[in-house]
């Protein structure tokens, strides 16, 4: 029976030491699936990415990759990941060119036609100096080395950092595609958007532990909505609060109410709402921050 299981983090904790680093992280990403990472600065994203390529030894636990421990056999992993870096160091070389064709010989790579088209979608120059050029221009010249390859697994942390909106876009298109063609991601960012855009799971990580993994699917297809109301009289307001519905937020001041409602239970509320004087009424979108404020806000209350 085939193994799905392509990156494995098991019980991986790196201490640092006055309660920094990572604890008992556990993580699995199958075979053609695209994970998000988020979380605060300093909460162990770039720790567990770079514990993944096996640049890190753990204190705990370990990282499997195609069933082989990452800090083992670091030199055959890392050739085989189209890997970004937070933090983007290139060797001495003159130009972006450069880099290029050594990371091409490194790979054994010979046809650079997809880097080529990665520089057109990004609109990289790859004749600029590298030491002189831009954070943005830095950042696509790391793409383009990550990618061009077909590696089958891609891990990227942070990799629009620098990137200007349209051009986030169009990595975000080329991502996108790329998860379209069965690669593994594992993708770090501190944009929610990003991630709701593209991934299938997202893992949320707070001072060093994975507090939640969220499922997008459930997410986008969640089955109760959240509406907000705004009556025209605190009468009605206080009305509306002795109904059945499950309220999650109450704004006295301004006599509105956020009821959360299971789609089945909608005829009910607009029955409820048709007796009563109504400014306004409008969904709120569930979205992937929402979420986990939600889980930070529960966590915190316990």
């Amino acid at each position: 029976m085939e193994n799905n299981e392509v990156i494995k983090i098991e019980h991986l904790t790196k201490d640092y030491g006055d309660g920094k680093g990572i604890f008992d992280i556990n993580l699995t990403i199958e075979k053609g699936e695209m994970v998000g990472f988020v979380g605060t600065n300093g909460s162990g994203k770039t720790t567990t990415i770079r514990s993944i390529m096996g640049f890190i030894k753990p204190t705990k636990g370990q990282v499997l990759v195609n069933d082989k421990n990452t800090w083992e056999h670091y030199d055959e992993i890392v050739k085989n990941i189209g890997y970004v870096p937070g933090e983007i160091a290139f060797p001495d070389l003159k130009t972006g060119i450069d880099f290029l064709k050594s990371q091409a010989e490194f790979l054994s790579l010979r046809d650079l036609s997809y880097a080529d088209e990665l520089i057109e979608k990004l609109q990289l120059d790859p004749r600029a100096n590298l030491k002189r050029t831009s954070k943005g221009m830095k950042q696509k010249t790391a793409l383009v080395e990550a990618l061009m390859d077909n590696a089958d697994i891609i891990i990227l942390d942070e990799p629009t950092t620098g990137l200007d909106p349209l051009m986030r876009d169009a990595f975000l298109d080329i991502i996108k595609s790329e998860h379209k063609k069965g690669k593994t991601i594992f993708m770090s960012s501190h944009i929610f958007e990003e991630l709701e855009q593209t991934c299938d799971r997202v893992a949320f990580i707070s001072e060093g532990k994975i507090i939640d993994v969220a499922d997008m699917n459930e997410i986008r297809n969640r089955d109760v909505i959240d509406i907000k109301i705004e009556f025209d009289n605190e009468r009605d307001y206080e009305k509306f609060l002795k109904d059945k519905f499950k309220i999650i937020r109450k704004q006295k001041e301004f006599s509105q109410v956020t009821a959360q409602v299971k789609k089945e239970e909608l005829d009910d509320l607009f029955k409820s709402l048709s007796k009563l004087n109504v400014k306004f009424f409008k969904s709120e979108k569930y979205t992937l921050e929402k979420h986990f404020k939600l889980i930070m806000k529960n966590k915190e209350e316990k």
